[in-house]
């Protein structure tokens, strides 16, 4: 066993708030975390006044990413994980009209986020795209400044860090898909039962499975919410909430109290397979459309991609014969695909394009879906590199900063590439596979370092300047 930087299925399955896991939950995390370590440092009680400067694409599409609102989350001490997302407008309001703010609940400063939040928009750091600067000016007229980067997936780096990820000892312990075959072979086993193996190197089996029936709830909650809301989204694209819509046209009069009752009726009715295909649909757009409006989901790895997985998840565990270990299994191989981009290339839109999201999870369920309705590691991997294969190049260009046009229609269009992907792995032979999953990691980040900066996350190019005027109010 070797000791190096590892990633756990937790860190690529996160519970947070939308739109954005890096420029939301990673803004939001950083802004927490240096108000701790000034804490730490027994300076967070002299602090009388504080300064945000966001750079590159956090400062370019924060504003309809949310990026100050995360800011102002953060530094109150907020859980992205567990606060109440229905008080967050209200909180955000009261700063803004009272101009001040309690950091972490416990100090009171002066603060207007008009001035106080900078948005750099001509603007880079060194390091990363997604850069967030903070000053605190002390009652002991020092002044301490931190820089922090958003590289995706909610994964948050200090200047100067190499990474976020842990150093502890695996029992199999990987960096590429051929070491993950491998594993497997040699030990005559599925993906899942390696990750699951791994996973005890930071918490007890029970701590697992529980975690990951958590996130399982999460994602099941965030699709019920979504079926069940109407609207418009935030924002002023003037973008319509279709998920319920098509629910409502689905199940038309059914009855239910609970979203297990739901969960239960969807089963056990009649589907075809024009019907299957529009659950799916359904699915996927339910979540990001909750994500777009800032509710709870499930960073999978990202927030504009947060509703492939949960929609494949979904359409396993209503139209086949599961358990929750089933489920379990399901998350665990999926989080290991995740760890396997991360690693190699990025899950960050702001430096792959939307390769690194919508792809990235599209892999991670065919190859979930895949071992799930009995493939072997390799066709697993085999489907994981066929979800990806064909989303190559593939750009982020959020009309109007906003994680609605294309956003949510893509993770749509993902799930169903993960069904694609997972039958064609399934009916064939590993031998048949002429591009490895390794391979098509290293083509997407190649592809990544080619990509022209306006189609990485910026609304600089593609359909963010190609909309007319006319319709965005924002």
């Amino acid at each position: 066993m070797s000791v190096t930087q590892r990633i756990s299925v937790f860190d690529m399955l996160k519970i947070g708030v939308g739109p954005s896991s890096s420029h939301t939950l990673g803004p939001w995390k950083a802004a927490t975390r240096f108000l701790q370590e000034l804490e730490d440092a027994g300076q967070f009680t002299n602090i009388t006044h504080l300064t945000v400067e966001l750079f590159g694409s956090l400062a370019k599409t924060g504003r309809g990413h949310g990026t100050d609102i995360a800011v102002l989350m953060g530094l109150r001490g907020e859980n992205p994980a567990t606060c109440d997302t229905m008080q967050i407008d209200a909180k955000i309001a009261h700063i803004k009209e009272h101009t001040e703010i309690n950091l972490l609940d416990s100090n009171l400063i002066a603060f207007d986020p008009e001035l106080d939040i900078v948005f750099h928009f001509d603007k880079s750091l060194h390091f990363h795209p997604n850069g967030i600067r903070f000053q605190a000016e002390l009652t002991t007229y020092q002044t301490i400044q931190a820089t922090y980067y958003s590289v995706g997936g909610g994964f948050v780096v200090k200047d100067g860090e190499i990474s976020e990820t842990h150093d502890v000892s695996l029992r199999y312990p990987t960096d590429s898909a051929a070491e993950v075959l491998a594993h497997c072979t040699a030990h005559n086993m599925p993906i899942w039962q390696m990750v699951w193996e791994n996973e005890t190197a930071w918490r007890s089996e029970d701590a697992t499975r529980a975690g990951l029936l958590n996130i399982w709830r999460t994602m099941l909650q965030c699709i019920y919410r979504g079926c069940h809301t109407t609207g418009e989204l935030p924002g002023g694209l003037r973008v319509v909430r279709r998920a319920a819509n098509i629910h409502k046209k689905m199940l038309g009069d059914a009855q239910y109290s609970t979203s297990a009752e739901w969960f239960s009726y969807i089963r056990e009715r009649e589907n075809s397979f024009t019907d299957v295909v529009k659950w799916v649909s359904c699915f996927a757009m339910a979540v990001n459309e909750e994500n777009a409006a800032f509710g709870r989901v499930v960073t999978a790895p990202t927030n504009g991609a947060a509703g492939v997985i949960p929609a494949i998840l979904l359409y396993y565990a209503c139209f086949y014969d599961v358990t929750d270990d089933d489920i379990i299994h399901f998350l665990l191989t999926a989080g290991e695909i995740g760890t396997l981009f991360k690693k190699g290339a990025t899950i960050s839109a702001a430096m792959g394009g939307c390769q690194a999201e919508i792809g990235v999870s599209s892999s991670m369920a065919a190859a979930a879906l895949t071992e799930a309705l009995g493939g072997s590691p390799a066709q697993a991997l085999m489907a994981a590199e066929i979800a990806m294969e064909h989303h190559l190049g593939m750009t982020c260009d959020p009309v109007a900063g906003l994680v609605q046009i294309p956003c949510i229609e893509r993770n749509a269009m993902g799930a169903m590439k993960a069904i694609t992907a997972t039958n064609i792995a399934l009916e064939s032979q590993p031998d048949d596979a002429r591009v490895s999953l390794d391979a098509v990691i290293k083509t997407m980040w190649e592809t990544a370092q080619d990509m022209n900066e306006k189609y990485k996350e910026t609304s600089e190019g593609g359909l963010a300047v190609n909309i007319p005027v006319n319709v965005i109010e924002c």
